[in-house]
C-alpha cells in the first residue's frame, strides 16, 4: 500500500526514481509522482494518474532535472485518485511523500486555515507538507520544522521531506508504516522496503517505530522517537532474493503459483532435518493452554487451517481472530497461552497492532512471516520465517503455502512437545508433509485443465465454493481468490453449512466448486454436493482420483488432484483454487498481478 523512493544520488535522479517505484508496484496503487531538487536549488514535482507508464510519458515531455529527489506511488485513501490528489505534496520550500493516514489531519487542516493557509487537495498528506511548510515560513531550519511537525501528527505514517534549496539533504520519518535507508557510496537512498532498494545498494537500515533520520550523501543520522541520537546497525541484503521479473511467465502469479514446489521444499528443508523438526530452542509447546492465532485476509485463512491441525494433532484449543477485530474486541488473554501472528510482508498494522496488544499478556508471541526483516519479526518473541521469497502478485500463492507449511511443522512440533502423538504416528505426518512438495508439483500441472474450466466460470456472476473440515478454509481462500483477480462475486461455505441459507442461492447459472479430497469426511460432503445437483447446480468436484470415481458421476466437470498428503492435504488443494482464480481473471482480462482496488501490503487501518 502505498509506496516510498528517495535518492540523494550522483546522477539525474527522475530515472532512479521511476525504477524504484517500478519495484514498489506490487504493493498497489494508482497514482504516482516524483519531485526532485535541481543544481539551483529549485525544487519542482510531475505527477500522473494511473500506471507508472503515465508518469514516464509525462517525465519525457516534461522532464525534472536534479540528483535529489523523492517519489511516490499512491493507493487513495482520503481523496479519489487525481493529479491534484497525487503525492508528492508541496507548499512553500518543501514537498511530502506519505505512506499512512493522518488521523487528525481535518483539526489540522481547520487551524491552518484560521491562519490563512488552505488546502488545494482532498488528502490527509497535504496537511503535513502545509504544517511543515508553515513552520519553515516561520523561521524554523528544516529537521526544527519537520519536529515540530512530527510532534502534532497522530495516526500511522512514513514520510520522506525535500526541501527547496537544499541539495543534500532529506529527512525520512515512520510511526507504524514501514521505512528503511539504503547506504550507498557517496549516496543515500530511502525506501518502504528493501526492494525498492535494491537496485542502489545492499546494505539497509531499518528505521525503528518513532525514528526519524536526516540524510545527506554523507550518511544519516538517526533519532528515536525522544528526539535522542541513537545507533541504527546497518544490514546487508541478498540481493539476488529481490529480484523482480516474470521469468518468461506472463504474469507474476504464474510464476509464483509455479514456484510452490521449490519454495515449499526450502521451508521444509529448513525446519526438517533428517526426519527432526529443527525449531528453535525457546519453542517448547509444554505447558501451554491455549493459542490464539491472527491474520488478515489470505494469512487469516492460513491461520484457520492451522487451528484444525493444532486442535486435531496436539489437543491445544485454538482461537483465530481477524486482526482487525481483535485488536478492538481486546479479548481476555492467558499467561500461560501463546499468540501466533501470520501476516506475508510482517508490515500489516492490524496484524502489527494485535502483536503489541499481546506483548505481555501472553507466555509468547511468534510471527510467521515472509519478511524476516519486517516489524512483526522484529517484535515478536519468535520469527519463523516462511521462506517463500519476493511476492509480487497482489494475489497471495506461494506465501501462503509457505505459511501453511510452517504451522504444519509447529503444529507437529506441538504434538511432539505434548506427547499427543506415538513415535511412528508422529513420524508417519512427517513423511506426509515431505511428500507435500511433489503433490503440489503434480498439482500445478493440472494448470491446462484449469484453463478450460475458466473459461465456463468466466461467464457467472455467482460462484460458491464448499469444503469441510481444514478444506472449509480452503474453500474461503478459493473463493477469495477468484473475488480478488477476476472481480465475480464468490463465497466460500462450510459444506454442512449448505442448508442452513446459501442453497437458496442454488441454480443452474451459479457454479459451485466443492473442494473434497477423499479422507474421512468425504461422503458427508458428497451429501451435500448431491443436494446441490438435486437442484440443478452445476458442481465442480476437486478431488483426487478415489473421490472423482466415487463423486464425480452427474458433476458438470471434475478436477483431479493427487492423492496423498494426509492431514497436509489442504496444502495441496490451494493450488487449484489459485490456478483456477488466475484463468478465469486471464480469460475476463482483468490485472492479474494488480487487481483494481488492492494493494500488497496493507500498512493501514
Amino acid at each position: 500500500m502505498c509506496g516510498i523512493i528517495g535518492i540523494l544520488g550522483k546522477h539525474q535522479v527522475s530515472p532512479q526514481l521511476v525504477e524504484g517505484l517500478r519495484r514498489l508496484e506490487y504493493r498497489g496503487y494508482d497514482s504516482a509522482g516524483v519531485a526532485t531538487v535541481d543544481d539551483t536549488g529549485r525544487l519542482a514535482r510531475r505527477r500522473a494518474v494511473g500506471k507508472l507508464v503515465n508518469l514516464s510519458d509525462r517525465l519525457v515531455l516534461d522532464p525534472l532535472e536534479g540528483h535529489a529527489g523523492i517519489g511516490h506511488t499512491r493507493w487513495a485513501t482520503h481523496g479519489a485518485a487525481t493529479e491534484g490528489n497525487a503525492h508528492p505534496h508541496n507548499y512553500g520550500s518543501v514537498a511530502v511523500v506519505h505512506n499512512g493516514i493522518i488521523e487528525n489531519f481535518r483539526d489540522l487542516r481547520a487551524e491552518l486555515a484560521s491562519l490563512g493557509i488552505e488546502a488545494q487537495t482532498d488528502t490527509d498528506t497535504e496537511t503535513v507538507a502545509l504544517l511543515t511548510g508553515h513552520h519553515m515560513a516561520q523561521g524554523l531550519a528544516p529537521l526544527q520544522a519537520v519536529r515540530a511537525t512530527l510532534e502534532r501528527l497522530r495516526g500511522a505514517f512514513a514520510l520522506a521531506f525535500l526541501f527547496e534549496g537544499e541539495r543534500d539533504l532529506m529527512i525520512g520519518a515512520r510511526r507504524g508504516s514501514p521505512l528503511a535507508l539504503g547506504h550507498g557510496n557517496g549516496e543515500m537512498f530511502l525506501g518502504s522496503d528493501a526492494i525498492a532498494l535494491a537496485p542502489f545498494t545492499d546494505r539497509i537500515t531499518y528505521l525503528e517505530d518513532g525514528d526519524h533520520a536526516v540524510l545527506t550523501r554523507a550518511g544519516a543520522a538517526v533519532y528515536d522517537a525522544n528526539g535522542q541520537p541513537v545507533s541504527r546497525e546497518p544490514v546487508r541484503i541478498d540481493v539476488g532474493s529481490t529480484a523482480i521479473d516474470k521469468g518468461g511467465y506472463r504474469h507474476f502469479m504464474a510464476k509464483e503459483i509455479a514456484q510452490q514446489p521449490a519454495v515449499l521444499g526450502d521451508a521444509l528443508n529448513h525446519y526438517v532435518k533428517d526426519g527432526r523438526i529443527v525449531l528453535p530452542d525457546s519453542i517448547d509447546f509444554r505447558g501451554v493452554e491455549r493459542l490464539t492465532l491472527v491474520g488478515c485476509g489470505t494469512a487469516y485463512y492460513a491461520a484457520c487451517v492451522a487451528k484444525y491441525w493444532f486442535e486435531r494433532l496436539a489437543g491445544i484449543p485454538c482461537d483465530v481472530d481477524v486482526a482487525s477485530e481483535f485488536r478492538y474486541r481486546e479479548p481476555p488473554l492467558s499467561p500461560r497461552a501463546w499468540a501466533i501472528f501470520v501476516s506475508q510482508s510482517g508490515e500489516t498494522a492490524d496484524t502489527l497492532a494485535a502483536l503489541h496488544y499481546c506483548k505481555g499478556k501472553v507466555a509468547r508471541t511468534v510471527g510467521v512471516v515472509n519478511v524476516g526483516t519486517s516489524a512483526i519479526a522484529r517484535d515478536a518473541d519468535i520469527a519463523l520465517p516462511t521462506l517463500a521469497g519476493v511476492e509480487v502478485g497482489v494475489a497471495s500463492t506461494k506465501a501462503f503455502t509457505c505459511q501453511l507449511a510452517v504451522l504444519a511443522v509447529l503444529a507437529l512440533k506441538a504434538a511432539q512437545d505434548r506427547g499427543a502423538l506415538e513415535d511412528r504416528t508422529l513420524a508417519a505426518h512427517l513423511d506426509d508433509l515431505l511428500a507435500v512438495p511433489g503433490l503440489v508439483q503434480q498439482a500445478v500441472g493440472a494448470s491446462d485443465d484449469c484453463r478450460r474450466l475458466a473459461e465456463w466460470l468466466a461467464e457467472a456472476q455467482d460462484v460458491l465454493f464448499l469444503g469441510r473440515g481444514a478444506l472449509y478454509p480452503i474453500a474461503l481462500e478459493g473463493a477469495l481468490k477468484l473475488k480478488e483477480i477476476s472481480y465475480i462475486h464468490a463465497e466460500g461455505y462450510a459444506s454442512g453449512e449448505l442448508k442452513h441459507g446459501p442453497i437458496a442461492l442454488i441454480d443452474r447459472n451459479v457454479p459451485v466448486i466443492v473442494v473434497a479430497p477423499s479422507d474421512g469426511l468425504f461422503e458427508k460432503t458428497l451429501s451435500n454436493m448431491q443436494e446441490v445437483m438435486a437442484r440443478q447446480g452445476q458442481v465442480l468436484l476437486v478431488s483426487d482420483g478415489a473421490g472423482i470415481a466415487a463423486g464425480g458421476e452427474g458433476t458438470h466437470a471434475t478436477l483431479t488432484m493427487p492423492g496423498g498428503g494426509g492431514v497436509f492435504a489442504p496444502i495441496i488443494h490451494a493450488v487449484p483454487m489459485q490456478l483456477l482464480a488466475y484463468h478465469t481473471a486471464v480469460a475476463k482480462g482483468t490485472d492479474v498481478d494488480q487487481p483494481r482496488n488492492l494493494a500488497k501490503s496493507v500498512t493501514v487501518e
